[in-house]
């Protein structure tokens, strides 16, 4: 059992994206989620990225809550 607290540099990381805080600020920066849009269906993710936030959030696994973190930092 993975017992290992996660982060959002490590969210990003996982994503295959740029964790440091650097990165991360670029990246909120660049991109917005409009309200009736739902995170995992956001334009700018691959099928993979969306996969993996969709099943984060539908098994209210250990990346769910920094997903639903993510999720209110692009909602501008």
């Amino acid at each position: 059992m993975d017992t290992s607290i996660h982060s959002i540099s490590g969210l990003f990381e996982q994503l295959g994206l740029d964790g440091t805080r650097s990165g991360i600020y670029h990246f909120v920066k660049e991109h917005n989620i409009p309200d009736d849009v739902t995170i995992d269906e956001a334009s700018f993710w691959s099928a993979s990225q969306s996969s993996f936030l969709r099943d984060s959030l539908e098994s209210d696994g250990d990346w769910s809550e920094i997903v639903d973190q993510l999720d209110a930092m692009l909602r501008k």
